[in-house]
C-alpha cells in the first residue's frame, strides 16, 4: 500500500514538473511579439540574362525590372537610374516630396554568389541585405544579415561597435572585415558576398574579408553579443537566429540610410 501510495506522488510530480515546464516554454515563447510574413510579388529569374559566367544580370543599368520597395509593390522615388547606375538620392531632383526605403530584388535566393559594385558619399551609411523576409511593419534588417557599406573615413559608425564591427565589408555589428581594405567616399568598390548552405563569405575588394556560417552555435553567439541579442530585441533575435524561414530563403536588398549611394554591375549566380 505504502509503495503503491508513493507511485502516485512521483506520478504527480512528474505531472507537475511537465506542466510546470510547459508553462515555462509558454512564457519564454511568449516574449516574442507576434508578427506577419508578407507574401508579396516575386520575379522568374528566367527573365533575366546571363553573363559569361552563368551569374542573372538583375541591374543591367538600364531597366529597374524586378526591382521594388521593401514591403511594397513599387519602386520609391529616391532610387533611380543615373548614368547608368542605380542610385539612392537623399533629395533627388525634380521629385516633390519622394517616398523612400529600402529596395529590394523581388525574387527569393537560398544558395547564391551576390556580386556588385559601390561607392558612397562623403559621411555616407547604407548596406546590402539577404536571405531577408518581408515582415509587416518591420524593417528589412530585423530578419536579414547586413553587409555594411560606408564612409571608414568620416561616419560615426566606423568608431562605434565592436573593433571595427561596423566598418564597410563587415557583417554589420557581429563580425569586423579583416583587412579593412575599403576604399573612400566617391570611390568605387567590389563587393561579393557568397551563401552557400549556410556558409557566408564576404569579399571586399577581392579580398576575403569575413566568413561565418548561419544556423549555428556559433551564428547564436554572435547575435546574443550583437544589438539583435535576445534580451534586447526578441523579435530581431528570433527571426535572425532562424535567418531564412523555413525555406532557408529570402531577397536581396539594398538600404535607404538617408545617404547617396551608387550601385552598379549587379549579378547573382545561383549555386
Amino acid at each position: 500500500m505504502k509503495r503503491n501510495f508513493m507511485y502516485v506522488i512521483g506520478a504527480a510530480m512528474l505531472v507537475s514538473s511537465v506542466a510546470c515546464s510547459a508553462q515555462q516554454s509558454k512564457k519564454a515563447s511568449s516574449t516574442v511579439p507576434q508578427y506577419e510574413v508578407l507574401n508579396l510579388p516575386k520575379v522568374d529569374l528566367k527573365n533575366f540574362k546571363k553573363d559569361a559566367n552563368g551569374a542573372y544580370v538583375i541591374f543591367d543599368g538600364t531597366s529597374l525590372n524586378g526591382w521594388r520597395g521593401y514591403n511594397k509593390e513599387k519602386v520609391p522615388a529616391k532610387w533611380s537610374i543615373e548614368d547608368g547606375m542605380l542610385k539612392f538620392s537623399k533629395n533627388p531632383v525634380g521629385v516633390t516630396n519622394p517616398d523612400g526605403g529600402d529596395l529590394i530584388f523581388a525574387h527569393d535566393f537560398k544558395n547564391f554568389e551576390l556580386e556588385f559594385e559601390w561607392k558612397i558619399s562623403q559621411s555616407g551609411n547604407s548596406g546590402v541585405f539577404f536571405l531577408a523576409k518581408e515582415v509587416k511593419d518591420q524593417p528589412i534588417y530585423i530578419s536579414s544579415p547586413e553587409y555594411q557599406l560606408l564612409d571608414n573615413d568620416n561616419h560615426p559608425d566606423a568608431k562605434m561597435g565592436v573593433d571595427g564591427n561596423r566598418k564597410s565589408g563587415s557583417l554589420y555589428d557581429m563580425i569586423p572585415a579583416k583587412p579593412q581594405n575599403g576604399n573612400p567616399a566617391g570611390q568605387w568598390n567590389k563587393a561579393k558576398i557568397v551563401v552557400n548552405k549556410g556558409k557566408v563569405t564576404h569579399y571586399q575588394n577581392d579580398a576575403k574579408v569575413v566568413e561565418y556560417t548561419l544556423w549555428t552555435n556559433d551564428w547564436t553567439k554572435l547575435l546574443q553579443a550583437s544589438k539583435f541579442s535576445e534580451s534586447k530585441w526578441p523579435l530581431a533575435f528570433e527571426l535572425l537566429n532562424n535567418v531564412g524561414g523555413k525555406t532557408k530563403s529570402g531577397v536581396i536588398g539594398f538600404q535607404d540610410h538617408g545617404d547617396d549611394v551608387w550601385l552598379k554591375n549587379i549579378k547573382v549566380k545561383v549555386l
